[in-house]
């Protein structure tokens, strides 16, 4: 018998650095990011709003998880397109039987 690994049942968690969320994103959505995050930090001047870097970067941050969990494409070709039936794919585990 030999060891399979196991599947990650949670994608990298890039956490708030904006260059592990960089690296962690898919190419389509990296200029995106880098442009939002060059103007929360021209914001950030005023001390004010620098709040919106820190928003900026959790927004992201989750992004980045929901864009590298299997299946994120098509739940979101799922939604877009009402079906309703195949929307709910993901059960955390352990919560089978739970909901």
């Amino acid at each position: 018998m030999t060891a399979q690994p196991e599947e990650p049942t949670t994608p990298h968690d890039p956490g708030e650095d904006p260059a592990a969320i960089f690296d962690a994103l898919p190419r389509s959505h990296r200029d995106q990011f880098r442009a939002e995050y060059d103007q929360a930090l021209d914001a950030a001047h005023d001390l004010v709003r620098f709040k919106q870097v820190q928003t900026l970067l959790r927004q992201w941050r989750l992004r980045a998880i929901a864009y590298a969990r299997s299946g994120y494409e098509e739940a979101v070709q799922d939604a877009l397109q009402s079906r309703e039936d195949t929307f709910v794919r993901y059960m955390p585990p352990g919560w089978e039987g739970r909901v």
